[in-house]
């Protein structure tokens, strides 16, 4: 099965529960044995409960395709067809790393470098503020260390 296959089940999925809700909600209101007050009241009840598990769903749906996003890009410029540095892709000992940018720029502080797997964009950007240079470029820098 293909990473489109996969991101089309997920939206077909999705669509099927959002649906589903929607027609249980309906046949509900026609089939409600209670008056109005009770019936609006039982419903603020399943209305938050699916509320919170289409949340999660849109949640995780949103994190895998930005995993994937992320798995693309990489390829791509690995393929050449985007230029090196457009994805971060840090190597190594991030602490020798860090130690290599504090010698070349002085004005870095363990703050500014401080890193965390899946936040690389926060780095860049701190980056980006101090050292005054563009995303690709600092993203270059990192990725040769």
């Amino acid at each position: 099965m293909s990473y489109h296959e996969e991101d089309n089940n997920a939206g077909k999925i999705l669509l099927a529960a959002i649906a589903g809700a929607g027609a249980g909600i309906i046949a509900g209101m026609l089939l409600a044995p209670d008056k109005g007050s009770a019936t609006r009241e039982n419903w603020k009840g399943v209305a938050t409960k699916y509320s919170g598990q289409l949340g999660e769903q849109a949640t995780k749906l949103g994190s895998d395709l930005e995993a994937k996003f992320k798995e693309y890009a990489g390829k791509l410029e690995d393929l050449g067809v985007t230029l090196p540095g457009s994805s971060l892709k840090i190597k190594g000992n991030w602490d020798e790393a860090k130690g290599k940018l504090k010698s070349q720029y002085a004005q870095l502080t363990d703050e500014d470098l401080t890193y965390a797997e899946g936040e690389g964009d926060q780095l860049v950007g701190r980056l980006q503020e101090k050292l005054g240079k563009g995303k690709a470029e600092i993203t270059k820098l990192l990725n040769d260390l």
